[in-house]
Parts: structure tokens; C-alpha cells; sequence
């Protein structure tokens, strides 16, 4: 009989795209991995961030804040299979039911198991039978197979941060059940949303002949796994300190002397076709439309700050965007008002959690999004005795859990506008309402409880399967 561990007496090592190395002021998932790992003597495994014309198979092995670090380097045709390929033009446009953006490329394939085989064999060298493997995300479904394939017994999960589409989408991928073996090949699958584990447990029923075995437990063949839901958070109390540091009360004073007596609109996103910006554009000049009366008592800031610039797909939103907030401009505005303010650069966590603070609205509004940590950072920053009122979009895994926002369809020019209109209004009594049940449950599934709450499914699963 194989005896259980508590994950709290083992060591934990982290498996991800990127690390939290040689950027101290990483923030939410960096900060609630790196406590653990500093706790167990863990290691985190992850890409240098660095690429070379040729394949450069040394694992560079380093130290800092406690943590120790397996970087991985690229080669530049690794990077562009790996990931601008297969990572970002098959699977994250399909994840987000963007099949038209998808490019099924067979040597897009070939470089995404490459990698995932280098990443295992990194796994394989650097860890011991008794070590805890926590993959996250989408760039790794195959390490688990791999790890098994190759003889090298680890007790492994996977945490999946973006959404899991509907079934019959997931089959689009020319490879999808390369993929789907290679998910339930780990002991514990943690995804956000209580949709995405009706999407992804209806998936394996149907394509892979799964079993459920019990509450949280499917098996497949002689493998038996958890899904758990398991909605990611933030460091809410943190974040709320931050919204009255320094570095924020200084953007807010900055943002303040152009707003003057206007209310703040704010809308924060990494510029992704997943985010709706264009539809939230839209919006937002269906609200100048419709009520003519809020001309000039409003101001709009969308914060996005470009992505993946080098694939088409981004650029051409790029283009997009600004043609949408020059006319919207042109067509609304005077000489004293402009009515949005679209910045395409990033800003840093104290600043943003200083902006969030000062808007009426936080305007959240993602085509398809896992979680949305946004929606949680802006209620976090608000000032409990007036706080603002956010609107959030049905798509977002936030709105799952953040019932007390105002849910609205991205789609829906007029329910954003509506929305806007009804949060502008909204008495005090009712924002401080809303906002206490939303901060109260940020606050309750928090990233420490996040993080514990994934790693105690392995409590009860056999180690070392």
C-alpha cells in the first residue's frame, strides 16, 4: 500500500514559462509560489528568458530570495515553434474560442513536444522520487506522459490559468487528444471555473472514456486523478496597503489634476484580443450616445499595455485600437474634455492599485478570460467609506465568484453602456454593500488559500504514482 504525504513536509518544485527570477516586484502567482518553494527548499524550473540562434540544452542552475532556479534557454526556432506557435496561434486562441485566429501547423506541434520534452527531462535530472511537481499552464500539457514515458515516477499537477472551451472546440485541435492524455496524466488538474470543469470533465467522458470514481476523482485506464476547482485570487489585504502608498496617492494626484471634477472610468488589460477592448471602445460611445447629459462629467482611461507584439494578430488590434479612440475622440470631445484616454504602456502595482482607487467604475469586460485578476485588484484598492462599483463580464471566471459586481454581456454595446450609467448613479449605501460582500470574499479565497487549497488535493493521492 503506497502511504500519503502531507505537501507541506516535502519539497515543491514549480514548472512555468516564466520565473519570478530577477524580477523582485513580481507580483500574485510569483509571490504565492516563491513562499512555498522558500518554505520546502524548492526549486523552480522555468525558460531564462533569453534566446539563442542555436539550441543551448544546458539547465543553468541559480539562488536568489531563498528560491533556487533551473533556467532553460530558446533557441530562436524553439520560440517561435514553442511559443508563438503552438502555445499562442493554437492553443490560446482556441482556449478563448477564437478558432478563426488558430494556425494548426504541424512544425508548431513538433517544437511544443520538444520543449515539453526538455522541460521533463530538466524534471527528471533535478528532482527526487519524494518532490512534488506543480506545472502551471497551458505551455506544458505533455510533462506529466513524459515523466511516465520515460520511467521517472513523480507525483505532478497542473494548474490551467486560462479557460477550457466547450468540448467540441477543444476538438478542433488537430492533436487534441495528444493533449487530453496528456493532462489526465498528472495526479491533480486545478482549473478556474466551475464551467471549465463541465467543459473539461464532459471533454475526458467523452473523447478519453474517463470514470468518476468519486467526488473529485476520474479514472482513465489504471490512472486515477483530481479535478479540482480551484479559482485563483490575489493578495488582497497587500494590494489594499498599496492603494494608499506613496507611489499610488502620487499617479492618483497625477490622474486627478486632469480629471478635475470628472468621475474615472478605468479600464486596465494586457492588450489581447481575449480582453473585448475594442467592444468596450464601442461601449463607451454607445454611452456618449445615449446620454448626452454625462458629456464632459466623465473621463475614460484604458491602461493596455502592448503583448506579443511580434504576432500579427496583436499588431493588428494595436492598429485597431487607436483608429477607435482617435474617432471616438473626434467625435465626442471639445476643447476642455477629451473623453478617453487610451495609454498603451504598463504602469507598476503600487501605481495601478492608486488608480483603481480613485475611479468611480472599474470596467472589466474580457470576450473570454480564466479568472480576471483586474476585477479583484479593483475592488482590493477601494476606500471602504466610498468605494466604486465594478462591472464585470459574464465570460470572466471572476464573475463565478464575484456575483455582487454588475454582469454584463461584452457583446452587448448597450449593457455596457447601461451599466456604466447605473454604476455612475448608484447611491453610496448600495456601492458600500456591494463592495464589502466582494472585498469580504477576495479577501476569504485569497492566492495563500488558492495555493493551499491546490496542493492539499495531493493529501490524499497516492505519491509517487
Amino acid at each position: 500500500m503506497i502511504k500519503t504525504r502531507p505537501h507541506s513536509s516535502r519539497r515543491l518544485v514549480a514548472v512555468s514559462n516564466r520565473t519570478s527570477f530577477g524580477s523582485p516586484s513580481a507580483g500574485g502567482l510569483a509571490v504565492a509560489l516563491s513562499d512555498t518553494l522558500a518554505e520546502t527548499g524548492g526549486l523552480w524550473i522555468g525558460w531564462s528568458g533569453k534566446i539563442f540562434d542555436m539550441p543551448r540544452r544546458r539547465v543553468h542552475l541559480t539562488e536568489e530570495g531563498g528560491v533556487s532556479f533551473a533556467l532553460i534557454d530558446m533557441s530562436k526556432s524553439d520560440y517561435e515553434g514553442f511559443y508563438l506557435g503552438y502555445a499562442n496561434s493554437v492553443l490560446w486562441p482556441v482556449m478563448h474560442n477564437r478558432l478563426d485566429l488558430a494556425v494548426f501547423d504541424s512544425d508548431y506541434l513538433a517544437a511544443y513536444t520538444a520543449i515539453n520534452q526538455q522541460f521533463a527531462r530538466a524534471i527528471s535530472d533535478q528532482t527526487a522520487p519524494s518532490d512534488l511537481i506543480w506545472v502551471q499552464d497551458y505551455h506544458f500539457f505533455l510533462i506529466a506522459k513524459q515523466l511516465k514515458d520515460a520511467g521517472c515516477h513523480r507525483q505532478t499537477g497542473f494548474f490551467l490559468h486560462i479557460p477550457f472551451p466547450a468540448p467540441e472546440v477543444f476538438r478542433s485541435i488537430p492533436d487534441h487528444r495528444l493533449l487530453g492524455e496528456g493532462l489526465c496524466a498528472y495526479d491533480v488538474v486545478g482549473l478556474q471555473s466551475p464551467h471549465d470543469c463541465k467543459n473539461f470533465t464532459r471533454y475526458i467522458q467523452e473523447e478519453l472514456g474517463a470514470e468518476q470514481v468519486g467526488e473529485e476523482r476520474y479514472r482513465i485506464g489504471d490512472h486515477t486523478f483530481t479535478l479540482r476547482l480551484c479559482p485563483i485570487g490575489i493578495d488582497a489585504e497587500s494590494f489594499s496597503q498599496s492603494a494608499t502608498s506613496d507611489a499610488a496617492e502620487n499617479a492618483a494626484r497625477k490622474l486627478a489634476k486632469f480629471l478635475g471634477d470628472r468621475h474615472l472610468i478605468i479600464g486596465v488589460d494586457r492588450m489581447d484580443y481575449s480582453k473585448g477592448l475594442p467592444q468596450r471602445f464601442e461601449g463607451m460611445a454607445t454611452l456618449f450616445d445615449k446620454y448626452p447629459v454625462l458629456h464632459g462629467s466623465i473621463s475614460f482611461t484604458q491602461i493596455a499595455p502592448p503583448s506579443r507584439s511580434v504576432v500579427e494578430e496583436y499588431a493588428q488590434l494595436r492598429q485597431q485600437l487607436d483608429e477607435l479612440s482617435g474617432r471616438i475622440n473626434g467625435d465626442y470631445g471639445d476643447l476642455d474634455w477629451i473623453p478617453i484616454r487610451y495609454l498603451a504602456r504598463g504602469y507598476e502595482r503600487d501605481e495601478l492599485a492608486g488608480l483603481y482607487r480613485l475611479a468611480r467604475v472599474g470596467l472589466v469586460t474580457p470576450l473570454q478570460d480564466g479568472m480576471n485578476l483586474v476585477a479583484k485588484e479593483y475592488i482590493a484598492a477601494q476606500d471602504p467609506d466610498d468605494p466604486g462599483v465594478l462591472v464585470l463580464s459574464q465570460f470572466a471566471g471572476a464573475a463565478e465568484q464575484m456575483k455582487e459586481a454588475l454582469i454584463i454581456n461584452p457583446h452587448d454595446r448597450d449593457a455596457v453602456a447601461d451599466s456604466v450609467l447605473t454604476a455612475l448613479n448608484m447611491p453610496l449605501e448600495e456601492r458600500k454593500r456591494r463592495w464589502r460582500v466582494l472585498y469580504d470574499g477576495i479577501c476569504r479565497q485569497d492566492i495563500t488559500w488558492w495555493r493551499e487549497h491546490f496542493l492539499s488535493a495531493f493529501d490524499s493521492a497516492p505519491a509517487g504514482t
